[in-house]
Parts: C-alpha cells; structure tokens; sequence
C-alpha cells in the first residue's frame, strides 16, 4: 500500500457519530477493519470485515468485487492511523464515500461503550 500524501482532507466520522449509524441503519454501511487479527481478538465491533494491512497482497486485487465502490464505507483500525492510509487507498481505486473514523476503536471503547476492551 502506498503512504503518498494525500493533498484532500479526508472525510472523517466521530466515533459518536458511528454508533448513531450502527444503531440506526447499518444495513447501509460497508465496515472496513484493518487491524491485525490479534488486535480483533481482543477487542472488536459487530459488523466490520477484517482486511488486516498486512495481508493487502491476499485481498486488495478483488477489493471492488467485494465493496460497492458507490456505497457508504468506514474504515476503523486501533487509533485512526492505519484507516486513514486505507480510507486514501480506497479513494484512489475509486470508492465515492469513504469516511475514516476518527480515534478508531480505542476512542470507540474511551467515549462510547467501555465494555470494548482498550489495549
């Protein structure tokens, strides 16, 4: 995966944000997790598929066949970091509405539901 810089400010969603939506509509989201099976493991939120940046040679070639390019698309990892560099790399292959969520899963667990594990 490439870390070009990005020269547009990527589109984010709050953690707070994101449980408004699960809780809603979640039908209408593609849930992106790139986090590292073991960080899953321990902590994880119903809905997401794991794409773990590790394994981007296994699963990036038939990314479009998998996810709607057109379709609403949050990307979570551990802080923000990684799911901002995924978020990019959608972007690029053409996915429309791409949002990083911003904090990741241990902003989730801090401002949302402390029953998620922090690590």
């Amino acid at each position: 995966m490439s870390t070009a810089s990005w020269n547009q400010p990527l589109p984010q969603i709050s953690v707070e944000e994101l449980a408004r939506r699960l809780a809603e509509a979640p039908d209408g989201l593609q849930l992106i997790d790139v986090r590292e099976p073991q960080e899953v493991a321990i902590a994880a939120i119903d809905g997401f598929e794991v794409l773990p940046l590790s394994q981007f040679e296994r699963w990036s070639a038939d990314i479009r066949q998998r996810f709607d390019p057109d379709a609403e698309t949050l990307v979570l990892c551990h802080h923000g970091i990684r799911s901002a560099q995924m978020s990019q790399w959608l972007i690029a292959q053409g996915f429309s509405q791409v949002k990083n969520i911003s904090g990741g899963i241990d902003a989730y667990s801090n401002r949302v539901d402390p029953s998620v594990p922090r690590y």
